[in-house]
C-alpha cells in the first residue's frame, strides 16, 4: 500500500513525506536545495538521498539480513552547507535516523551522478571509475566518503556517524556498523552533499492559478519538482528533464498553469531540440556525461584543463524516443493558439531567442519539418510498413519505454493512430494562425500549407492497421483460461471483442495487446463514435476480460496473446497489467473532452457517460496513491486491492513517490456529480 503522510511547508521550506510499500521517502525543498531521502526496509535495507542539483546522489546499500529492518527518522531532514578541502561549496542534507538492528553491514556506498545509483539498483552494476575507498575514524565511530566529480568540479560527500557503537573494517570496502550494546537500535546521523549547481525553484505563487484543485499532496510535489530551468520527471529514479513527461503533463496541466510555469516548460523542451528537430527524451547531465566520455576513452582521464572538464561536462541528450517528437506541437498549439492567455504572448514567446542565438519560433518549424518529413510516406502510400517505426535497432520508442512495453512491436499504437496526425493538425493550425510565418522560409510554406491533407489521410488510415476482432468463443476460452490461471473470478463478454492491438510488428501485423492508449486519441483527436463505442467496450470490461480493476485501470493485458507475453504483460512488469496514475487522468480528460465535443450520437454520449462514471468512481478509490508513479494490485478472492510496485517487479524497477505527470488531478478534475 501506498500511503502520504502530508507535507509542511513553512516559508522557504517545503517536506513531504510518501510511505509506499517497503519505502518510506522523505521530500525537502529548504533554500535552493531539493532532495529526497528515501529509506528502504525489509531484508535488503537501503538509504538513498538524490539530489535536484546535476541529478546527483549518494546511496548505501547494505548486506541482506535475516529479518526484515526498519528505519524511524529521529529529526526532519535539514538543509546543510559545507565547503570542500578547496573552499567550494556543497549544499547538501542531513537527518537522524535509527534502525532496529544492532548491527549492519554496508555493502556498498556510491556517490555521483543518479544515474549511476539507479543502475546499480536495477542489476547490481558499479561505475569503472568514481569508486570511493571509506575515511573511517573509529574514535569518533563515523564513516567518510568523499570525491571531486570526475572532471575536477566539486564533488560530493556522504558522512555517516554513529551515537554510541563503533564502525569495524571488513575486506574490501565493507563496513560493520554496531550499536553500542547487543539489542541496542543503531542511531546514526547522515549527511549527503553535493557540488553540482542547484536549480530555481518556480515558487507556488508562479505556478498554479485559482483553478487549481484543493490537493495539497499533488501541490507539493508538482513544486518539488518544477523549476525555471526545467520540469523534473519523477524522484528518485528521473530526477531531472524528460521530454514526454514535461510535454504530457503539460497538456493536461494547462488550465491551472501560470503563464510564466508553461513558458518555462515549453522552453525546457525547445531548447533541447537536435539541430533537425527531434525533442530529447532525456538529458545526461552532471557527471553522468563526464563518466561516460571517460570510459568512452573520449578524453585524457588525467586532463584538467578548464576547455577540457567544459567539454567533458557538456550535457548529452538522447533522441531514441519518436514519440515526443510529435507531441510537442500539439501542447504548443493549445497553448499559444487555443488559450487566450498564450495567444496574448505567443508573438513574444517566439521571438524569444535561445542559448544558441535562434530564435524560438525557428526552433518549432525545424519540428514542423520534422513532423511533415516523418509523416509523409505514410501520406504518399498508406500502409502499415509506411507507418512511422521505432529508431534503427531500438525497441522502445513511446511511453511504453521497457524492454517489453510494446510487445515486440516496432510501430506503436500511440505514435501512429494518434500523435503523428494531431502533430499534423497543429501544423496545420501554426500555418493557419500565421504565428510561425516570420520564421518560414518561402521553399517551407507549400509544406505547411498541406499538413491538412496529410493529417486526414493519417486519420483515415492509420487507426485502421491496428484492428483487432477476435471471435466470441474463441475469445472467451481465452479470458477463461487466463482467468483461471491468475485464481480470478469468471468473466462473460457478449459477443465478439474488438479492439485496437497496442503495436505492429516488423511485417505491419497487431501484437493483440488490449492497451490504455485510447486516451491519446480521446485528448487530442476527434474519433469517430463507433471507433470510440468499440475501444471503450474493450477497455472497460471487467479484467482480465478487459481493463478495468477496483484498484484502477491497468495499462495492458495480454489475454489474447500465447503464454510468453501474457508473462511479459503481468502485474509484476512495468508497462504490464499494473496502474499509472497519470493513463487513468488522461483518459478522464479525453472523456471530458469528448462529452463537450458536439454532434456525437446519443448512443456515444451515453457510452462516454458511463466511462467517466466508471473511471472516476476507481481513481476516486484509490486517491491515495495517485500521486506516485504506478502500483500493482492482488486480489482477495472479492475484489482487487492496490499494492505498491517495487515488491513483486520482476524487472528490478520501482515506482517513484513523486511523479511529475500524476499531479495532473490538480486540472484534471472530476465531474460536478461525483463526490
Amino acid at each position: 500500500m501506498i500511503t502520504s503522510l502530508g507535507a509542511a511547508a513553512l516559508p522557504d521550506v517545503l517536506r513531504h513525506t510518501v510511505v509506499e510499500g517497503p519505502a518510506t521517502s522523505v521530500f525537502l525543498r529548504q533554500g535552493m536545495l531539493a532532495a529526497q531521502l528515501l529509506l528502504t526496509r525489509g531484508h535488503a535495507p537501503r538509504i538513498v538521498i538524490a539530489f535536484a542539483a546535476g541529478n546527483s546522489g549518494a546511496g548505501l546499500w547494505f548486506a541482506p539480513e535475516t529479518r526484515e529492518i526498519t528505519w524511524r527518522v529521529l529529526a526532519a531532514p535539514e538543509a546543510v552547507s559545507v565547503s570542500d578541502g578547496l573552499g567550494r561549496p556543497l549544499q547538501g542534507l542531513q537527518v537522524e535516523l535509527e534502525a532496529d538492528a544492532d548491527q549492519l553491514v554496508v555493502e556498498c556506498a556510491l556517490l555521483g551522478s543518479v544515474r549511476v545509483l539507479r543502475d546499480h539498483q536495477f542489476d547490481g552494476r558499479l561505475p569503472a571509475l568514481g569508486g570511493i575507498t571509506p575515511a573511517v575514524l573509529p574514535a569518533a565511530a563515523t564513516v567518510v566518503w568523499a570525491r571531486d566529480r570526475l572532471d575536477g568540479a566539486p564533488g560530493y560527500r556522504l558522512e555517516l556517524r554513529l551515537h554510541g557503537g563503533r564502525v569495524q573494517v571488513l575486506d574490501g570496502n565493507r563496513l560493520r556498523l554496531e550499536a553500542a550494546s547487543p539489542g541496542q537500535p543503531l542511531r546514526l546521523h547522515v549527511r549527503a552533499f553535493t557540488g553540482d549547481e542547484p536549480l530555481k525553484p518556480l515558487s507556488s505563487d508562479r505556478l498554479l492559478n485559482a483553478q487549481a484543485a484543493d490537493l495539497p499532496n499533488a501541490r507539493v510535489t508538482l513544486e518539488f519538482l518544477a523549476f525555471e530551468e526545467k520540469w523534473l520527471a519523477g524522484s528518485w529514479r528521473f530526477h531531472t528533464y524528460f521530454g514526454r513527461d514535461t510535454l504530457m503533463s503539460l497538456r493536461m496541466l494547462l488550465p491551472v498553469l501560470q503563464p510564466v510555469a508553461i513558458e518555462a516548460a515549453l522552453s525546457a523542451v525547445i531548447a533541447r531540440l537536435s539541430a533537425d528537430g527531434r525533442v530529447a527524451h532525456e538529458e545526461d547531465i552532471g557527471e553522468f556525461p563526464v563518466l561516460a566520455r571517460l570510459t568512452a576513452g573520449d578524453a585524457d582521464k588525467t586532463a584538467t584543463a578548464t576547455a577540457t572538464a567544459t567539454a567533458l561536462a557538456q550535457p548529452v541528450f538522447d533522441y531514441k524516443m519518436v514519440d515526443d517528437d510529435f507531441m510537442l506541437l500539439p501542447v504548443a498549439a493549445a497553448y499559444l493558439i487555443d488559450m487566450p492567455e498564450g495567444r496574448a504572448r505567443a508573438a513574444a514567446f517566439l521571438a524569444q531567442r535561445g542559448a544558441d542565438g535562434r530564435f524560438v519560433g525557428e526552433r518549432l518549424m525545424d519540428n514542423a519539418a520534422l513532423v511533415l518529413r516523418k509523416s509523409q510516406p505514410f501520406t504518399d502510400s498508406p500502409r502499415a510498413t509506411n507507418l512511422v517505426r521505432l529508431g534503427a535497432n531500438e525497441i522502445v520508442g513511446d511511453w511504453r519505454d521497457s524492454a517489453d512495453g510494446l510487445g515486440g512491436g516496432v510501430y506503436s499504437y500511440s505514435v501512429n493512430a494518434v500523435l503523428v496526425p494531431a502533430a499534423l493538425r497543429a501544423v496545420q493550425a501554426f500555418d493557419q494562425s500565421g504565428l510561425l510565418a516570420p520564421y518560414a522560409s518561402q521553399a517551407s510554406m507549400p509544406a505547411l500549407g498541406a499538413a491538412a491533407h496529410s493529417a486526414a489521410i493519417w486519420e483515415a488510415n492509420a487507426p485502421g492497421c491496428f484492428a483487432v476482432t477476435i471471435g466470441y468463443a474463441p475469445a472467451q476460452a481465452q479470458i477463461d483460461g487466463y482467468a483461471a490461471a491468475l485464481g480470478l473470478p469468471h468473466v462473460e463478454i457478449d459477443g465478439d471483442v474488438a479492439f485496437s492491438a497496442l503495436s505492429l510488428d516488423d511485417a505491419g501485423q497487431p501484437i493483440p495487446v488490449l492497451h490504455s492508449d485510447i486516451g491519446f486519441a480521446l485528448l487530442l483527436g476527434d474519433p469517430s463514435p463507433d471507433m470510440i463505442e468499440r475501444e471503450l467496450k474493450a477497455m472497460l470490461r471487467p479484467f482480465p476480460a478487459g481493463l478495468l480493476t477496483d484498484a484502477g485501470l491497468v495499462v495492458a493485458n495480454a489475454v489474447f496473446c500465447d503464454a510468453d507475453l501474457r508473462e511479459r504483460f503481468g502485474a509484476d512488469r512495468y508497462h504490464g497489467a499494473v496502474v499509472w496514475s497519470w493513463q487513468q487522468a488522461m483518459l478522464a480528460a479525453g472523456l471530458a473532452r469528448q462529452l463537450a465535443r458536439g454532434g456525437l450520437p446519443p448512443a456515444t454520449r451515453a457510452l462516454l457517460q458511463q466511462a467517466q462514471s466508471t473511471l472516476w468512481t476507481v481513481i476516486l478509490a484509490t486517491r491515495d496513491v495517485a500521486d506516485g508513479e504506478l502500483w500493482s494490485w492482488g486480489h482477495d478472492g472479492n475484489t482487487f486491492r492496490v499494492e505498491s510496485f517495487g515488491p513483486k517487479c520482476k524487472t528490478a524497477d520501482e515506482s517513484n513517490a513523486a511523479q511529475l505527470w500524476s499531479t495532473v488531478y490538480l486540472a484534471v478534475q472530476p465531474p460536478a456529480a461525483m463526490p
